[in-house]
């Protein structure tokens, strides 16, 4: 290897021209005094002492400075070689961790042309659920996703979901809708196919994709956490209030801990509909203060948006007034900010008492 390319090879390990000179004239002579390295390498005395230090700070040599006069030494090659390799070895993870960020980020968003793959990605969203589901979908794409659904709703997961393009005989003792979700409501006209899940991931389609075979219409798949929400909050504000409520599901067998509030209210509704008041104990924050809060009490009362009547004053709104030792205390989900406790974790199970 002639020296240029040995030259070019240090340059890239971040030497500079002089630290490079320095460094081979100290290979060649294999210990030194700074004087000798000095003349060698064409620099000041005072200049191989700062670039020695830099260059012993990265194992390349090592300052004797224990004797008089001080001398430099060149570390084994073999030695300096391991310790550059293990400190790639050691920068693989960081610099790997961030390249797979920067995949993740392209791939936020993706174009879907096929009403095969749209399903597909639906069906695959749909069994990594883990907390809750805001669907809307024609009622002739219903039986491709049924079982997904249901597997969702076994697990616990909260399935809101509005049949659109539906008949108007459309009822509770429909088959297609057993189990499917805790809440189901119906809309004769046709609406864009809304998924989203765990307010995370989501997919938006127009229906044409989905009852045409033939259209140049395109779905678009997402995972991004700040537009989820704004699509689940699309959902209950504008397509959820306008259709026809169908079905509810029993509510939950008790005790059940949630990490999704919405299912916290609906639960805590169906319960206090059936003269069966329950308690809760929530984990969170005082949204005054931002300091940590665990709330225990009974339910008295809810304020929601997803079985009828409702009673919510904005289509986000499902909180908790809950009865304590200290008075009563309303609770909030993610992002509240006009109840007095914003929650993380909620138990909720049968009032003893």
């Amino acid at each position: 290897m002639d020296d240029r390319t040995l030259t070019d090879l240090l340059r890239r390990f971040g030497l500079s021209d002089k630290e490079v000179d320095t460094y081979l004239s100290l290979l060649e002579h294999g210990e030194a005094k700074a004087s000798t390295v000095a003349d060698a390498a064409g620099v000041s005395k005072r200049y191989v002492y700062s670039v020695s230090e830099s260059l012993a700070e990265r194992g390349f040599v090592e300052v004797n400075d224990h004797v008089v006069p001080t001398t430099i030494r060149a570390n084994p090659p073999d030695e300096v070689i391991e310790r550059l390799r293990s400190d790639v070895d050691a920068m693989r993870p960081g610099l790997a961790e961030r390249y797979s960020r920067v995949e993740r980020q392209a791939e936020q968003f993706e174009v879907i042309k096929s009403r095969v793959t749209v399903l597909k990605r639906m069906r695959s969203l749909l069994s990594d659920a883990e907390s809750e589901v805001t669907l809307s979908l024609t009622a002739g794409q219903v039986p491709e996703v049924r079982d997904a659904l249901a597997d969702a709703v076994d697990r616990g997961v909260l399935v809101l979901l509005v049949v659109s393009d539906a008949d108007a005989d459309l009822d509770a003792d429909d088959p297609a809708l057993s189990g499917v979700a805790n809440v189901v409501r119906s809309w004769g006209e046709a609406m864009p196919t809304l998924l989203t899940v765990d307010s995370a991931a989501g997919v938006v389609a127009p229906p044409e994709l989905l009852r045409r075979s033939t259209t140049d219409r395109q779905a678009i798949a997402f995972a991004q956490e700040q537009l989820a929400p704004v699509i689940v909050g699309s959902f209950l504000g504008n397509y959820w209030p306008a259709a026809t409520e169908v079905l509810v599901a029993d509510s939950a067998p008790l005790p059940a801990e949630y990490t999704n509030f919405r299912h916290t209210v609906l639960q805590a509704t169906l319960r206090l509909r059936a003269g069966d008041p329950p308690r809760v104990t929530v984990g969170g924050r005082w949204t005054d203060d931002d300091e940590p809060a665990e709330i225990v009490g009974r339910v008295v009362e809810t304020r929601q948006g997803m079985v009828e009547p409702t009673n919510n004053e904005f289509p986000v709104e499902h909180s908790l007034v809950v009865e304590t030792d200290d008075g009563e205390v309303t609770v909030g989900g993610q992002g509240a900010f006009v109840e007095d406790v914003e929650a993380d974790l909620a138990r909720i199970e049968p009032d003893d008492e």
